[in-house]
């Protein structure tokens, strides 16, 4: 980062969607910022979809009505897209 750069604000959404990023990365639906390429770690994209569950979990009753909305509409969408993912691989076997 160079001294003009700066880091975005962290915050609940940006949390989130960096999470989010990281799973759709790993669900091979983005490319990896550092290499461009884009890859499939199921397993992986698991793990954050799960911790995005876990952090929803936890955080119950303590977020406003837009980090609520945020963190459920990117899990169901996040959970869709990895049992479509899944789907796929089980019926390539």
């Amino acid at each position: 980062m160079t001294s003009k750069e700066t880091a975005a604000p962290i915050d609940f959404a940006t949390f989130v969607l960096s999470l989010s990023h990281s799973a759709l990365m790993h669900l091979g639906e983005a490319p990896n910022p550092e290499s461009n390429v884009v890859e499939q770690n199921l397993p992986l994209a698991k793990q954050n979809i799960d911790l995005l569950g876990l952090i929803e979990e936890k955080t119950k009753g303590n977020l406003d009505g837009e980090e609520e909305r945020l963190i459920t509409q990117i899990l169901f969408d996040l959970r869709m897209r990895y049992v479509e993912k899944t789907k796929g691989a089980a019926g390539g076997k």
